[in-house]
């Protein structure tokens, strides 16, 4: 049996994604700095919907759900970001992935049957992912709204977010590429369901969540991907596939000791 570390990821890869290439190529760099070989799996959201896609999930020791929305099964992403939930598998979900959290806690937990992201042009009443109401843009091309490097991100004193930076650390400077974030008038849903915020923008905006009833579950709208280097792997990655290691290593000794 290998001891590789398995990590799926929810989405579906596109070569023309630069974020789809980073989110490889970081958990490698993580990989590399812990000394341990980890295989990455794209997981493509319509086959989150299959009988079998359950089964599958279980083979993995932890998930990412990537940036790439719309995907193309709205509900499959939110079926396997619900498996990591609801099973405790290690989960990380990042921009469209830290969305999508969103959209899953507040149907399945908080009974919101029609949250939604304004990009699905649902018509739905409780849209809780709307467009960015403060432009920051790098001026690249088509950049979307909120997309380069943003300063004066706030981490939550305490948090574990923050432990990965290190405990002295209360600004972080991080990579965003996305036209949406989570609409203000919902922040309620968020320690409702148990999923304190734990990342400010500097208007006070919600940048990631994390849950302390979790072994591992953060969601950032920013990608720590993007900044993520061979010499300099980001400490939320690092964290994140240290947490399915030992999520692995803990299965086996488990199955073995059944």
């Amino acid at each position: 049996m290998s001891d590789a570390v398995r990590i799926g990821i929810l989405g579906d890869f596109n070569p023309e994604f630069r974020s789809h290439h980073a989110t490889n190529d970081a958990l490698q760099h993580a990989a590399r700095k812990l000394g341990i070989e980890v295989q990455s799996e794209w997981i493509p959201t319509p086959s989150l919907i299959k009988p079998e896609a359950e089964k599958k999930l279980e083979s993995f020791d932890g998930f990412w759900a990537s940036p790439g929305s719309p995907y193309k099964s709205l509900e499959g992403m939110l079926k396997g970001i619900q498996f990591a939930r609801v099973r405790d598998w290690p989960f990380l979900g990042t921009c469209g992935g830290f969305q999508y959290a969103f959209i899953e806690f507040a149907r399945n937990v908080l009974n919101i049957a029609d949250a939604d992201t304004a990009e699905n042009n649902s018509g739905s009443k409780n849209v809780i992912i709307y467009p960015v109401a403060c432009a920051v843009s790098d001026g690249k091309g088509n950049s979307p709204k909120l997309s380069g490097a943003v300063p004066e991100i706030r981490l939550r004193p305490g948090s574990y977010l923050q432990s990965f930076y290190g405990k002295q650390v209360e600004t972080v400077t991080e990579q965003f590429f996305c036209n949406f974030e989570i609409n203000p008038d919902f922040e309620w849903t968020t320690m409702e369901a148990g999923f304190p915020v734990v990342a400010r923008g500097p208007q006070g905006e919600i940048r990631a969540i994390e849950s302390p009833m979790h072994r591992f579950y953060v969601a950032t709208l920013f990608q720590p991907q993007l900044s993520s280097t061979e010499k300099d792997p980001h400490p939320i990655v690092l964290a994140f596939v240290q947490a399915a290691a030992d999520w692995g290593k803990k299965k086996l000794d488990d199955s073995v000791l059944e």
